[in-house]
């Protein structure tokens, strides 16, 4: 399987990105902007302010370009079920082990 690059958060598409994501890069296919809450991460609808991190500020629009500090760009993986986003293993091991005391 050849490397795209990144993923669009939006379509799924490959957007040929293959190192730092900038703050104008959008997506070629859809024109969604990739430097956004959604295409990062730490982006976590279930946290507070919506984000991993412990931002200060709330982002309004997480789905436009912004210059928050904390960006890393989220990696996705298309596969059968459609776009499934990367989980951080740390993160991955900690919801596993928190599921174990929750019923």
């Amino acid at each position: 399987m050849a490397n795209d690059g990144l993923l669009c958060w939006s379509c799924g598409r490959p957007t040929g990105i293959v190192g730092r994501v900038m703050r104008s890069d959008a997506c070629p296919h859809c024109t969604a902007d990739l430097r956004s809450c959604h295409g990062c991460r730490h982006y976590d609808p279930t946290r507070r302010l919506q984000c991993r991190e412990n931002i200060e500020h709330r982002i309004s629009d997480k789905t436009k370009s912004n210059l928050c500090d904390f960006f890393q760009m989220r990696h996705a993986v298309k596969g059968p079920g459609g776009l499934k986003a990367g989980v951080d293993e740390k993160d991955d091991r900690k919801k596993k082990f928190d599921d174990l005391f929750n019923d």
